[in-house]
């Protein structure tokens, strides 16, 4: 029997594509952090560990709660509680008349205030037209912010604390800026007293104006609520009371 002869051809393997070599997985530098597509590592900073725990109440607050009350109630000898002079809430502004030209330097003073009081302001708007100033209805010219709670106690601590101790040639608060019906305002010149702002990113240095709204209806008591809370007034000056 004839025996085929198989002629067996041997063919070449096929070539298989090149494997794009993958990139090496770039480890965490050792102060934490994760690695970035361009090698740099981007710092993630750890959990706070006051992190869900409940938020402690203002230490001026507290002080207010048990030295300030029962030292009014005896001192103007108030039989109801509801009667004692209390702080309601604290009002920033800032007029910017160069706004009306100048619109951008507006949202740097926006972004200032937000960082002093640490709340977000609301812009104000002209309420009607002046025309000699360039002045149309609602046209933003500055900006306010109105604190209460928890916030107003944090940044009167803040102010009376670190800021007003930052004011040149300070000599004292005037006594005589109470409006009649217990509620204090006084006017600052340069808002690099407070040490949230950096100097070098001032574009403009400006004022503002803070309201103390007390509860008081009368200014004795008024300023003796802010005295007690330790507002530097100067020397032994006492408000001007207008009997009704």
């Amino acid at each position: 029997m004839a025996t085929e002869n198989k002629s067996e051809t041997k063919t070449k393997p096929e070539a298989k594509p090149e494997a794009k070599a993958e990139p090496k997985e770039q480890k965490p530098p050792k102060g934490g952090g994760k690695p970035k597509k361009g090698g740099a590592a981007e710092v993630v900073r750890p959990p706070h560990p006051g992190v869900g725990l409940p938020v402690p109440p203002a230490r001026l607050r507290i002080y207010y709660e048990k030295s300030v009350r029962p030292k009014l109630q005896q001192q103007f000898k108030l039989a109801n509680v509801h009667e004692i002079p209390k702080l309601t809430k604290i009002v920033i502004n800032v007029g910017f008349g160069e706004a009306v030209k100048q619109g951008k330097l507006l949202d740097g003073i926006v972004s200032e205030l937000e960082t002093i009081a640490g709340q977000r302001p609301v812009r104000t708007r002209a309420k009607k037209s002046i025309s000699n100033f360039g002045l149309r209805q609602g046209q933003e010219i500055g900006a306010s912010v109105t604190l209460r709670g928890a916030r107003m106690w944090e940044f009167l601590d803040r102010f009376i604390a670190v800021a007003i101790p930052r004011i040149r040639d300070f000599r004292g608060l005037n006594t005589r800026s109470f409006d009649g019906r217990g509620n204090y305002s006084l006017g600052l010149k340069e808002q690099v007293i407070f040490p949230e702002i950096n100097y070098d990113q001032v574009e403009q240095v400006h004022g503002l104006d803070i309201t103390f709204v007390t509860s008081a209806k009368r200014d004795d008591r008024a300023f003796a609520l802010l005295r007690e809370l330790g507002m530097p007034f100067r020397g032994d000056d006492k408000p001007i009371v207008v009997k009704i």
